[in-house]
């Protein structure tokens, strides 16, 4: 008898590829998503690699702590300097947000 299988092999059900799911530096995987007319490059991070630094939603304009798995996304055709962290619940309901944030006076920018 062979051992069990825990894991799809090739694509499988979630639509990605083997490439995108291969764990990085970060602890997670990588893929692209069509968003606003654009590609953009989306790196889903788990908790323990996000240790050491917080970070502000720009879908929630709240913290996200160190610890805490969440999304990190850019535009296909920018630097590294436009990637923005998100809550996965909040890259996942970006469509359903408003795009006037409401900050208070003493709120740092991004």
């Amino acid at each position: 008898m062979s051992p069990r299988r825990n894991r799809p092999k090739g694509a499988g059900a979630s639509g990605r590829s083997a490439e995108d799911e291969r764990p990085g530096r970060y602890g997670g995987w990588q893929s692209s998503e069509r968003w606003q007319g654009e590609d953009w490059n989306v790196r889903h991070v788990a908790g323990a690699s996000a240790q050491g630094k917080s970070y502000r939603c720009p879908g929630c304009d709240q913290m996200i702590p160190d610890g805490v798995p969440h999304v990190v996304a850019w535009p296909d055709h920018a630097g590294v300097d436009d990637r923005r962290h998100w809550h996965k619940a909040c890259w996942n309901a970006r469509d359903r947000r408003t795009s006037q944030m409401q900050r208070s006076r003493n709120t740092p920018r991004f």
